[in-house]
């Protein structure tokens, strides 16, 4: 009995110290503003779907950053854009696009090394696709 009370201990312990090192890898996103953008082209709940892959995302992999704002780009870059990426170009294999704006601070270990120490990114964009009605994928970001 004694020896399954440890190793039940030790499995508790491992993933305690697991959890608590996944959460230390993220970014920061408790502050976060949401921005409300109107659209002709997709519903509140495409967009907050949208804007919850990347926060999800940020929170996960974003180490050194802090996301202070996001919010939909609107229809006309998104509808320009996704006339370059899905038709134009044909870059992807979806029927939807959608961008998102956001600003975020990065500290002074210059988040993952790509980044400038102790500076603020804005106006950062997400691309993110899907099929008709099915669930939003991150497929690139940076400055347009």
């Amino acid at each position: 009995m004694k020896n399954r009370s440890s190793k039940q201990a030790l499995v508790f312990l491992l993933g305690f110290v697991m959890i608590c090192t996944l959460c230390a890898c993220g970014g920061k996103i408790n502050n976060v503003r949401v921005g409300s953008v109107e659209s002709e082209l997709y519903s509140e709940k495409d967009i907050n779907d949208a804007i919850r892959v990347i926060v999800r995302e940020f929170d996960r992999s974003w180490t050194g950053c802090t996301l202070t704002s996001i919010c939909y780009a609107g229809d006309e870059l998104t509808g320009a854009e996704s006339e370059y990426y899905l038709h134009t170009r044909a870059m992807y294999d979806a029927d939807e696009l959608i961008i998102l704006l956001s600003s975020f601070d990065v500290d002074e270990s210059g988040g993952d090394g790509s980044f400038n120490p102790n500076s603020t990114y804005d106006g950062w964009e997400w691309i993110l696709i899907r099929d008709r009605g099915g669930r939003w994928k991150h497929v690139d970001h940076g400055y347009g």
